[in-house]
């Protein structure tokens, strides 16, 4: 296995644990369930860590598909831009859940406003993601650009 490929093994989990990770959460406002919503938390702190697993794995992969013929530096440079920038609010997410969790957990009475806070963050989060998303496809599948 090359950098490309663990890069390749790793990318999907930043975009997809927050999916997962929002609905969890919007299903524990849903039933009214703290443990749910704790649950939501947790997830969204796996994301983090995928985040910087993909971005750790990121320069690997760009060593490696840079000698690959017809492959534009250009599009490589914009989704290591955007990842960077998506990784920082990912791991953000993360310790805000860390802050989240403490809260629900402690039964403070700001913890549903954390709570609204992290559902509308993970939204800008997400919006982030596809764009990452979307970039690093443009790389090698040239039928979305």
């Amino acid at each position: 296995m090359n950098g490309a490929h663990y890069h390749l093994v790793l990318n999907h989990l930043p975009i997809i644990i927050p999916i997962v990770g929002l609905l969890i959460l919007i299903g524990g406002f849903a039933v009214k369930s703290e443990i749910v919503k704790r649950t939501a938390y947790c997830i969204f702190i796996l994301g983090a860590i995928t985040a910087f697993a993909a971005i750790a794995t990121g320069e690997g992969a760009e060593h490696v598909v840079k000698q690959i013929e017809g492959i534009s530096k250009s599009l490589i440079h914009e989704h290591e831009e955007k990842a960077e920038v998506f990784a920082l609010l990912s791991y953000a997410l993360g310790i805000g859940s860390i802050a989240a969790l403490w809260s629900n957990w402690k039964k403070k009475l700001y913890a549903n406003y954390i709570a609204l806070a992290i559902v509308v963050y993970c939204l800008t989060v997400l919006y982030f993601g596809q764009q990452t998303g979307t970039t690093g496809g443009e790389i090698r599948h040239s039928e979305i650009r």
